[in-house]
């Protein structure tokens, strides 16, 4: 895993082969972070939320690009640990791991973000339910992003609130307002 940009630029983090986790490939998440430079005011430090974190790259690509607060809540306790210790070794004090199941987490909490990057296992049953659980619950500050990954298998684009959809080989990014 490596950090693409920003203060952490170029640093590596191995990620254990045992994973299930499918990482945002690196060619991925240069291009949706070039888009996201048109909707993300990265000089006000935004507020983000990353789901279904699994090796924490894009945690940690949030954190590179000068996030004032990151949260992250991932389920599976290995890869909360390995996020948690790769956290510890930056001792980067804008990071908020939490250990748990995405859908309880968006059915609790009443905090509003700038960006919200969900990377849910294309095969997850409810997977086109997640951008309206996200919107309904109204978790995006005003002029928030919401910034979906998914597989080809899903369209959302006749959803009423999607701005952006990209493609990046097998990776798709729908983005909602």
């Amino acid at each position: 895993m490596r950090v693409i940009t920003g203060k952490y630029k170029g640093r590596h983090f191995e990620v254990p082969r045992s994973f299930k986790a499918r990482p945002t490939t690196d060619f991925a998440k240069e291009n949706i972070f070039n888009v996201l430079n048109a909707y993300v005011d990265w000089e006000e430090e935004p507020s983000a939320l990353d789901l279904f974190a699994g090796t924490g790259g894009i945690t940690l690509e949030l954190l590179s690009r000068g996030c004032g607060q990151v949260v992250c809540v991932e389920k599976d306790p290995l890869h909360y640990s390995f996020i948690t210790q790769f956290l510890d070794k930056l001792g980067d004090k804008h990071a908020f791991p939490v250990r748990g199941d995405v859908f309880k987490y968006l059915s609790k909490t009443r905090e509003q973000f700038d960006l919200i990057f969900a990377d849910p296992p294309y095969t997850l049953p409810d997977i086109q339910e997640i951008p309206d659980i996200i919107l309904d619950r109204n978790l995006l500050k005003p002029d928030g992003i919401l910034v979906f990954e998914h597989g080809k298998s899903h369209d959302f684009s006749g959803h009423p609130r999607l701005v952006d959809h990209r493609v990046y080989g097998s990776v798709n990014f729908s983005l909602f307002r």
